[in-house]
């Protein structure tokens, strides 16, 4: 019981301080993600004060945050609008590819620290948070925007791969022989199209099978659906957010429109929690050595990313104002970042500090990236933007010959 008294005192102190957190966010004009990021530092591992009876339940409802984040992006289009999208978006997805990856591997070869830490850290500076990109998209009221299906199909195409090379990365890690990689990696391409054929054939049965009509049956329905398919997704070595964005997807008409409104609360407190999970696990004091390198990498790979993001928009005719958000939008990293540092760590083969140097850099993302997305709604950068589009018409057109 006293344990218990603890964990409700945590809680109930934690989530009324991210209340406050949030309004100051929005008084100032700020995204909350950078508040609680910082929230995390202040009272996790190394922090002013650890909160040690909570984190288990704060561990638990950051996996439902994204969940939570992913599923709610999904009910926003159909299963139809997902094939189109990722067909027309493939390119920008091996674009997004060679252009994040390549920086991480040349770092860490750079480093001194080995082809295998070069995997690793490829696959730290390719995927961006799906996540924090979800939430930030809905903080500046962006989920309708012409570029956004430019960017969720990029995240959706990470996500897709990373259902491939994380088990991958685990065979590599462990030293395996090509047989039992060759399985791992079977049986999680087999469940990546067992879950698209299920979500994009028969999603107007799965809305068939939940009653829009009563709120209470429709929250649970869709709660349980989802929390499920992102389970046995994660069992199988495939991405949690693949499974809960793909169940979205199948939701439909009615009662895609009513869980929208009814989970929207849920998303909003379990995100939160998911932002100050990350803080919390994250030791402040291990940061110092590597915040240099980690600050160099964060600035290559934000400028690639920008690339990333830019070139896929204007592949489908967006404006340049939606190309750059596109671009600014796709900086952050997150969760797969630290699930692939951890990996690493704890094989116990490659060079032990790069934990710290991915930790320092997801956060140096994470917290800089919101920041970034909103660079092309502030006054100065549209007037840059007129005057770009200024320049291009005053341009004198080329004489024939």
């Amino acid at each position: 019981m006293p344990e218990d008294t603890s964990i409700l005192i945590e809680l109930g102190a934690l989530l009324f301080g991210l209340g406050l957190l949030g309004r100051l966010s929005r008084r100032i004009g700020l995204s909350p993600i950078p508040l609680y990021l910082l929230a995390g530092l202040a009272f996790g591992h190394g922090g002013l004060l650890p909160l040690a009876a909570s984190e288990e339940f704060i561990a638990v409802g950051s996996e439902i945050g994204v969940i939570l984040l992913l599923v709610m992006l999904g009910l926003e289009y159909s299963a139809g609008e997902l094939v189109g999208n990722l067909r027309a978006a493939a390119p920008a997805g091996l674009i997004d590819a060679v252009l994040n990856a390549l920086p991480g591997a040349a770092f860490a070869l750079l480093l001194g620290w080995g082809w295998l830490a070069a995997v690793v850290l490829a696959g730290i500076t390719w995927v961006s948070s799906s996540g924090v990109i979800a939430k930030v998209l809905g903080d500046l009221g962006r989920v309708g925007n012409r570029e956004t299906p430019v960017v969720l199909s990029i995240l959706v195409i990470e996500d897709l791969a990373m259902a491939l090379y994380l088990p991958l990365l685990t065979a590599l890690l462990a030293g395996v022989g090509l047989v039992r990689g060759g399985i791992a990696l079977g049986v999680a391409m087999l469940t990546v199209g067992l879950v698209l054929v299920v979500a994009l054939r028969f999603g107007n049965l799965i809305s068939s099978a939940l009653s829009a009509g009563d709120p209470e049956a429709l929250l649970l329905g869709v709660l349980g659906s989802t929390l499920l398919v992102a389970g046995i997704a994660a069992k199988l070595q495939v991405s949690a957010a693949v499974g809960a964005f793909l169940v979205g997807i199948a939701l439909s008409g009615p009662v895609a429109h009513h869980a929208t409104e009814l989970l929207s609360p849920l998303r909003d407190l379990f995100a939160a929690v998911f932002f100050v999970f990350f803080g919390l696990v994250t030791d402040p004091r291990d940061m110092p050595p590597v915040l240099v390198p980690a600050l160099v990498l964060a600035v290559v790979t934000v400028g690639t990313k920008l690339l990333t993001g830019y070139l896929a928009a204007r592949r489908v005719g967006v404006g340049e104002p939606g190309r750059w958000r596109a671009g600014l939008a796709l900086a952050p990293r997150g969760e797969f970042a630290i699930v692939i540092a951890g990996l690493a760590v704890s094989a116990g083969t490659v060079e032990p500090r790069l934990a710290a140097l991915a930790t320092a850099y997801v956060l140096i993302t994470v917290v800089t990236g919101p920041m970034l997305a909103r660079l092309p709604d502030t006054a100065w950068f549209k007037q840059w933007l007129r005057g770009r589009a200024d320049n291009r018409i005053r341009q004198p057109l080329p004489t024939p010959d």
